[in-house]
């Protein structure tokens, strides 16, 4: 048997997020073999795993709005809980500690083996994006160096891992994400919103190497989209003084770029009612967005850049994402076509099927136990 530790650091900072759900599904899922996996964070904030079995979480959860109030609350919090796990870990014992962010000093320095995740290597590709105290993350290059082994979430990721941080490859393992729908396509058929223009969904957070203006700036070359087509950005806060001084000036009406903030069930509404979904993105790290809008059977429109063909397979019409006019030409090709919709509809279906978590735990399982 293995006895895998996770520690505190993403659970003191994230009440939801993508990093703190992919270590609760490894937990929830390698729990349920003969193999120990259990988080150490005495003091955390993170939804997802309070409502794990208690047995699992060694820790207590706080109201993240009393943690606001502590000045400095990173650093303090962060040193409470470095103290207290210790002696938590020592009581578990672990063979494995899988440290959930980066951090110059290791968790635990008694454990057989300790293993990081790489996300992606976007600081290191845009530092000149960065405002200057975001740049030399050296966080990240001290716990990349320190660890026995480095997970990457795709291919793409190690690659781009290997070449700018000079790691060996015998040193890293590449798993997928998993991904589960979290509303059923029959709840969100009884919860269509009926006062919508034909739209294009946007996801996420829109600056620097997301590539949202670029994405208006194409949408704006064509008369027919103009006519045709609203853009909903969902996520990622609302448009600030730039972004609308530049859809008016690109001859977007009033209201027809709208940005909406909701919860997992309300996005699931405006995937399942969107024509397209369009990510033009330059970088991800693995990028589940167009996995989350063909599980609701919305077709994908995407970047060909970085690990999107890797994750995506032929499940999109791509595109180049420094090329306006091919993006506009990728939009119009399928928005106007129903067959190409249809098609691509059923390509996601296909392609949806081969993430899971419960695949990405075994995958995970497996390294930890050739690593010991």
């Amino acid at each position: 048997m293995v006895k895998i530790a996770y520690d505190y650091q993403t659970f003191t900072v994230q009440k939801y997020g993508g990093i703190s759900r992919y270590f609760h599904q490894l937990t929830k899922h390698i729990s349920k073999t003969k193999h120990s996996a259990e988080i150490f964070s005495p003091l955390y904030i993170n939804n997802y795993i309070h409502n794990l079995p208690k047995e699992l979480v060694h820790g207590k959860f706080v109201d993240a709005k009393y943690i606001d109030k502590i000045p400095k609350k990173s650093r303090i919090i962060g040193g409470m809980n470095r103290s207290l796990s210790k002696k938590q870990l020592d009581l578990f014992n672990p063979d494995i500690v899988h440290e959930t962010f980066y951090s110059k000093h290791k968790t635990y320095k008694k454990a057989k083996c300790t293993v990081i995740t790489v996300y992606d290597m976007i600081h290191e590709l845009f530092d000149y994006y960065l405002p200057p105290h975001h740049k030399g993350w050296d966080e990240k290059k001290d716990a990349i160096n320190r660890a026995d082994h480095i997970i990457c979430i795709s291919d793409h990721t190690r690659k781009d891992l290997i070449e700018l941080f000079d790691v060996g490859i015998d040193k890293t393992s590449v798993v997928h994400l998993g991904y589960e729908r979290s509303e059923t396509i029959e709840t969100i058929e009884n919860n269509k919103p009926d006062d919508q223009r034909p739209f294009l969904l946007y996801v996420g957070w829109r600056e620097w190497y997301k590539n949202f203006k670029p994405f208006l700036k194409s949408i704006s070359g064509s008369k027919s989209i103009m006519n045709d087509f609203d853009i909903v950005a969902f996520g990622g806060g609302e448009f600030t003084l730039e972004e609308v001084k530049l859809m008016t000036e690109l001859g977007f009406r009033n209201g027809q770029v709208r940005q909406i903030s909701g919860s997992d069930k309300l996005l699931a509404k405006y995937y399942s009612q969107a024509r397209a979904f369009i990510f033009p993105s330059l970088y991800e790290g693995f990028g589940l967005p167009p996995l989350e809008a063909m599980s609701y059977n919305c077709p994908v429109i995407s970047s060909n850049a970085s690990c999107m063909p890797e994750v995506i397979g032929d499940a999109a019409e791509y595109f180049d994402p420094n090329s306006l006019d091919e993006m506009l030409k990728s939009v119009e090709k399928t928005v106007y076509s129903d067959s190409r919709i249809n098609e691509l509809v059923l390509l996601g279906k296909q392609q949806i099927e081969k993430y899971s978590w419960q695949k990405c735990a075994s995958e995970t399982l497996s390294i930890y136990e050739s690593i010991i």
